[in-house]
């Protein structure tokens, strides 16, 4: 993802002029304000994504193939919430980077590897979601929990190496290029487009197209549970209708969650693909950057609106009940 600025056409002294980091003149009520919203959107971010990681590593009932993408996106959205949203939202606050160049670097290279594996997560859902709908059988008899965790796994391993092969072919092992008091590192023009292509163009793409199958597929399937209602039904036909709803839910959520984080990711891209980053303006960046994050907050927020098993899940965590003996076979989704 091209959170590092392609400012290669600016020398070092016109890019720090430019950058420059003026202090807030505000008072002391409005920073302590500032950083109690601060901390409060990154305790919802840790404790809501935590309590997804319980819930579905705990409880045997949601060990399901789509269940294991919702962990692992969860993992993601915690690991934003802990370490790259406190330093973002102090750097917001303050208007300056306090906490160095070695920590600039490790910072956006954090920040780049978390978001391409939560835009791969949400693809891997949009192809879950696919294969369960347009294959039932298939779907029932070839996808298991254990090959979406190979999935998963492979997944973030692969997205790693990207990563590694990022900053060596970019040279950030070695140097960080940053303005005193300030955190732009600059991005290799041909590795900025091959990181468009790899970290927006192409899972958005499977995104877009996936889920509107999805829509597609989910219309055909209400039209044939009509039908199937208007007439009297063997056992078989009822548990297929039954399936087909099950599904058809199961879309609906995960199609609200998808639709969540395009509308926080859109602004970033449109600011990839048609900002001037001569013109690049800190403080529209910063907030910019913020939205994208703010997707790992809401994520928890769409779980507990829709899904009435982690609603259940939170209520048995928070009691302290999970500690009781057998309490991973107890029937969440009733």
């Amino acid at each position: 993802m091209p959170l590092f600025m392609n400012l290669t056409e600016f020398n070092q002294s016109d890019r720090c002029e430019h950058f420059s980091c003026p202090e807030r003149s505000v008072s002391p009520a409005v920073y302590i304000l500032l950083y109690v919203c601060s901390a409060a959107v990154v305790l919802l971010t840790v404790c809501g994504n935590l309590l997804v990681i319980i819930s579905v590593l705990h409880f045997k009932q949601l060990h399901t193939p789509t269940n294991m993408l919702v962990l692992s996106l969860a993992v993601t959205d915690f690991l934003v919430g802990a370490f790259v949203m406190p330093s973002m939202l102090i750097w917001t606050i303050k208007s300056c980077w306090i906490f160095g160049r070695d920590f600039c670097t490790i910072f956006w290279s954090t920040s780049s590897f978390l978001i391409i594996i939560s835009i791969y997560n949400i693809a891997l859902i949009a192809v879950d979601r696919y294969l369960a709908l347009s294959n039932p059988f298939f779907y029932m008899n070839r996808v298991s929990v254990r090959i979406t965790c190979v999935v998963i796994v492979f997944h973030w391993c692969v997205m790693i190496v990207y990563i590694l092969a990022f900053m060596y072919c970019n040279g950030y092992f070695t140097i960080s290029v940053i303005c005193p008091r300030e955190c732009f590192i600059v991005l290799d023009e041909v590795w900025s487009v091959i990181d468009l292509v790899v970290s927006f163009i192409f899972p958005l793409s499977v995104i877009i197209i996936l889920y509107t199958r999805v829509f597609v597929i989910a219309k055909k399937h209400a039209t044939a549970i009509r039908e199937l209602n208007n007439h009297t039904r063997p056992k078989t036909q009822k548990i297929t209708s039954h399936s087909m709803k099950s599904e058809r839910k199961a879309a609906k959520v995960l199609g609200s969650l998808v639709s969540v984080f395009l509308m926080c990711l859109l602004p970033y891209f449109i600011y990839s693909l048609l900002g001037d980053f001569n013109e690049l303006q800190t403080e529209t960046f910063q907030k910019i950057i913020i939205i994208l994050y703010l997707n790992s907050t809401i994520n928890p927020v769409i779980y507990a609106l829709f899904y009435p098993w982690f609603r259940r899940c939170i209520k048995l965590t928070i009691t302290l009940q999970i500690f009781q003996t057998d309490s991973a076979l107890i029937n969440v989704l009733s």
